[in-house]
């Protein structure tokens, strides 16, 4: 068995000295060495953004979607949109274990079924077939194999929860985890996109944050989930806008804030082109988290700095300590979360 390295660069083809992420392609041959974990995949959640962006390629025809989720595989050994740069995650059964792989210390076992908490987008993988893809959430089923490395984060999935519903809430774990370290107790929080599965995760976190004197304003275009929102009540206001419209979105903010704006705003858009609605909605000096994949760096910065915005920006890091507990622990402690995630995703 040879012997791998620890952040995976044995497996990258192109370009070489290239971190497996930033790949162009990746060697997704299943044999493993020492230090990797082989996964018989079951379900491969595509992230909310690239989902969209392939949708729409496939102009709503799920059997072209098929085709272009399997021709990026063939191509680059992973499922890494080449459009909006981002993954998913999956789900399945390990079915070997390296040698020097940390599942071994973890006291896993062949059998074990696992949700990686790492991007497709880094991730060896091999697709026998695409059995179904569900257009409602954006899980495909298949028959296919992944590697996870030694650096690759996973969770052992809850017995307590459906796999479908634990993967839905493990793929966007860092939205409430990061909301928990940064909103503080009586701020303003404008969550853009709040009615998706990160936006009411984010939700419930900030406003069990900022307390009784504190606002959290939810922005949402969708009717139906605007519907939702207000039945949920786990916002101060709730408004239907296009995120992609800054100066709508700014006029509703001053008017719910008194002009003040928000102290941390929070993105969970699945489109581009809301940097500057964002930043717009936010004070000089607060917090902008773009927690969505359709995000441009070089938007945000340049309009930030078009406008005259001092905000402080902070990219959508999927990991932070102790994520995949705050998210699960929040559609525990919320039982309305729990049944519209269980209503999306339980039958999926």
């Amino acid at each position: 068995m040879n012997k791998g390295h620890y952040y995976g660069i044995h497996r990258v083809i192109e370009p070489k000295n290239s971190l497996p992420q930033a790949a162009w392609n990746l060697d997704n041959s299943m044999r493993i060495y020492d230090n990797e974990l082989l996964i018989d995949v079951m379900i491969l959640n595509i992230d909310s953004a690239s989902f969209t962006q392939m949708k729409e390629q496939a102009k709503g025809n799920m059997e072209q979607l098929k085709d272009i989720i399997l021709q990026t595989v063939k191509k680059r050994g992973k499922q890494h949109n080449p459009v909006t740069g981002s993954g998913g995650m999956l789900i399945g059964k390990i079915e070997q274990i390296g040698p020097y792989h940390p599942a071994k210390e973890d006291g896993m076992k062949c059998g074990d079924e696992i949700a990686t908490l790492v991007s497709l987008s880094l991730t060896p993988l091999y697709i026998e077939e695409i059995i179904e893809i569900n257009e409602k959430n954006g899980q495909v089923q298949i028959r296919g194999k992944a590697i996870l490395f030694a650096s690759g984060i996973y969770a052992k999935l809850p017995k307590n929860l459906p796999r479908n519903l634990a993967l839905a809430v493990l793929d966007v774990a860092g939205a409430p985890a990061q909301v928990v370290k940064m909103v503080k107790q009586n701020q303003t929080v404008v969550i853009l996109g709040a009615g998706g599965k990160s936006g009411l995760l984010a939700l419930y976190q900030a406003k069990k944050r900022v307390g009784a004197q504190g606002k959290v304003i939810a922005l949402e275009f969708d009717k139906e989930a605007v519907s939702h929102l207000k039945r949920l009540q786990l916002a101060d206001e709730v408004y239907q806008v296009d995120a992609t419209e800054a100066l709508q979105i700014l006029a509703i903010v001053e008017r719910a804030t008194e002009g003040r704006l928000a102290d941390v705003t929070i993105n969970c858009v699945n489109v581009p082109n809301t940097e500057v609605s964002s930043i717009l909605a936010t004070k000089n000096e607060g917090k902008v988290y773009f927690f969505s994949m359709a995000t441009s760096f070089t938007a945000a910065a340049l309009g930030a700095e078009g406008i005259g915005k001092d905000v402080e920006m902070i990219i959508g890091n999927g990991y932070t300590k102790g994520h995949a507990e705050i998210a699960l622990n929040t559609i525990v402690e919320s039982e309305e979360l729990r049944a519209w995630f269980e209503n999306k995703y339980s039958n999926a």
